[in-house]
């Protein structure tokens, strides 16, 4: 056999080679610096036996990082086997650690345990010292194939690693890793030995899990651990952890009074407070001016339908799992409302359309439901009640690049005013292979062409992601990176020429014949719940003058400045600013302290002096630390700030 090295060269081999027998083949010392290889751009590890004319490239140890999902897997199976060691230390006979799956994932890997008592977080340490042993141990992973009946009999002890061999097919061999005396079922690919993984790595935390994420079957131990190449990459990482945490939007929420979840008025089911309304009606209202500027129309619509608007949409068949149970009424049965777009197509069939009519542009900040596990809530960035930024336009064939265009253009102006610069455009396209889609092949294709066409038009990169549509089209996500690099999937775009024939609907045309509108749908934020999460983690907490819900603080020396702070918060609060005045009995410095706990931007400070010339001191938030300006011409000020406000800057 042969394989094809990256300069083209041939290499010639034994059949059945590995990764490590090309290495060998190559020189000794690249033999001793390898730690796997990609085949067709493939990562594998170099006991895995390599299929004959295969395109090779392998990773060494100055390249580590690209060997990174090896690693992780590798350390997995590492601490798998601390666990067991633990476990033993302590009396236990090793059968009784059993052991779910532990897969490589961002970042890290997980591991699941059914365990004889249960692993503790200030265990973990010890777990990372037992690692870091087997690690100096330099012990070989090795990699062997057997058939399934001796497969279940070295798992008889574990039910789970039993139930995973019962699931595989019969003809196909299985595969074992081991290193030193641990052996797990594994197709890996994993690090050629112990004493070359990095030992950057930390065990992050304990969670439970139900077994195969059915909440039927019994709850596992899962253990999270991070690795990285060196050691700075992880104190990186360790950081934004820390940073993220202090930006927790749950922990923010309640600091700032924004949002609560009460479980006697149901998990997943936020209840804004006074200042997450405000912050929630801020961006109501910028959506609100723009779609006005476009020509969209406003429509509400009901939390409810009847089940059957549901069955000719098709929702209620391709998002079963994600549907609360209908709801019978008066022999009819109806369904908390988890899309807004089949609403907007009765309101557009309410009535006959011209092609003089179209486009026609329905928009509704409509709440919809969904459900989801328990385990899955976070916040307001999963929840089961949440309110889009709904709109669906309807129109003609030759309308729709430009309308489409323009719904592009509106949702990166939306992304640039909040500052989220760094943006990948994905476009989701149908998979061929798969039944989750509804209508004409030929309609999806023209769709997915006129979505990468007006794309191109305007210079954007983008990725093609198959299988990502909906099921109805295919769309155009947009997904942002906050501060920290963190990804999340906001606004969308998506080209739809199925629900107009589900549902029947038409115009009539310059030909006096009827015809069928194309649908646009698109969501700018997503979802004012999600989007408000994501937004209080970006700027952790500290927003921009026209969006904070408490936009401006006075502040009195004594009590003899009271009254003309109250005549500055009513001057301030006629022309539109949030405004308030702490006349409580702490000193200026505690008053300064409590406004900047609370993330208020602008603090003014008011005594004699300031008093005499209508004049105020600013103390003011900023992304580089705190400003301050003595003397400021109260006027002057509050046309300031109204600008500053107007223009959300």
């Amino acid at each position: 056999m042969h394989v094809i090295l990256p300069d083209g060269k041939q290499l010639e081999l034994k059949d059945g080679a590995t990764a490590l027998d090309a290495a060998a083949a190559i020189g000794p010392r690249l033999a001793q610096d390898a730690l796997g290889a990609t085949v067709g751009g493939e990562l594998i590890d170099l006991m895995t036996p390599l299929p004959d004319g295969a395109n090779i490239t392998l990773i060494t140890k100055k390249n580590p990082g690209d060997a990174a999902p090896l690693f992780r897997h590798s350390l997995g199976h590492v601490m798998s086997q601390a666990v067991g060691e633990y476990y033993r230390a302590k009396g236990h006979a090793p059968e009784s650690v059993k052991r779910g799956v532990g897969p490589a994932i961002e970042n890290g890997w997980y591991q699941d345990f059914d365990l004889p008592e249960p692993l503790r977080e200030e265990d973990l340490p010890e777990i990372e010292r037992l690692m870091k042993d087997i690690l100096g141990r330099n012990l070989d992973f090795t990699r062997r194939e057997i058939g399934k009946a001796e497969a279940l009999a070295q798992f008889a002890h574990d039910p789970y690693k039993a139930e995973l061999i019962e699931g595989l097919p019969d003809d196909e061999p299985i595969t074992f890793y081991t290193q030193g005396d641990y052996t797990d079922l594994c197709r890996g690919p994993h690090f050629p030995n112990t004493g070359k993984l990095p030992q950057a790595f930390k065990l992050m935390s304990t969670s439970g899990a139900y077994w195969r994420g059915n909440e039927k079957n019994p709850i596992l131990q899962r253990v999270y651990g991070v690795a990285f190449a060196t050691q700075k990459e992880l104190d990186e990482y360790l950081h934004n952890l820390e940073e993220a945490r202090r930006r927790d939007h749950r922990k923010l929420g309640k600091e700032l009074e924004l949002f609560t979840i009460d479980p006697l008025v149901g998990k997943g089911l936020p209840l804004w407070l006074p200042n997450g309304t405000v912050l929630r009606e801020e961006l109501t209202n910028f959506m609100k001016e723009q779609q006005f500027q476009r020509g969209y129309q406003g429509v509400v619509t009901p939390n409810i339908g009847n089940l059957d608007l549901y069955r000719t949409s098709g929702h209620y068949e391709k998002y079963a799992d994600g549907q609360f149970r209908p709801i019978e009424v008066d022999d009819e049965e109806y369904m908390l409302k988890p899309m807004n777009c089949p609403h907007h197509v009765r309101i557009y069939a309410s009535k006959p359309r011209s092609y003089r009519d179209l486009p026609v542009r329905l928009a509704e900040f409509g709440t919809v439901y969904r459900y989801e596990q328990s385990g899955e809530l976070n916040g307001l960035t999963r929840v089961r009640g949440f309110t889009q930024d709904d709109a669906h336009l309807f129109v003609r064939p030759d309308q729709l690049k430009k309308e489409f265009l323009d719904v592009l253009d509106l949702t990166v102006l939306v992304l640039k005013t909040f500052g989220m610069n760094e943006v990948r455009f994905r476009v989701g396209t149908r998979d061929p292979e798969s039944d989750k889609y509804v209508g004409d092949e030929e309609n999806w294709a023209l769709a997915e062409r006129q979505i990468i066409e007006a794309v191109e038009e305007v210079g954007l990169p983008y990725t093609v992601e198959p299988g990502d549509a909906a099921f109805y089209g295919p769309k155009l996500d947009f997904v942002v990176k906050d501060v920290l690099g963190r990804e999340w999937q906001l606004g969308t775009i998506q080209v739809d020429y199925n629900l107009p024939e589900r549902f029947d609907i038409s115009y009539v045309g310059e030909d006096g014949q009827d015809h069928r509108p194309i649908m646009i749908h698109r969501a700018p934020f997503g979802s004012i719940e999600r989007f408000t999460g994501i937004l209080i983690e970006h700027y952790a907490g500290d927003f921009p003058l026209w969006l904070a819900p408490r936009q401006v603080m006075i502040i009195p020396i004594a009590d003899r400045h009271n009254e003309y702070a109250e005549q500055l918060r009513e001057e301030l609060h006629r022309a539109g600013l949030r405004a308030e005045v702490d006349d409580s009995s702490n000193r200026m410095q505690a008053k300064v302290r409590d406004a900047e706990l609370h993330k208020i931007p602008v603090m003014l400070i008011v005594g004699d002096k300031e008093q005499e010339g209508r004049e105020v001191s600013v103390r003011e938030r900023t992304v580089d630390g705190t400003k301050e300006r003595k003397g400021v011409k109260f006027d002057d000020l509050k046309a300031e700030l109204l600008e500053r406000k107007q223009s959300r800057s």
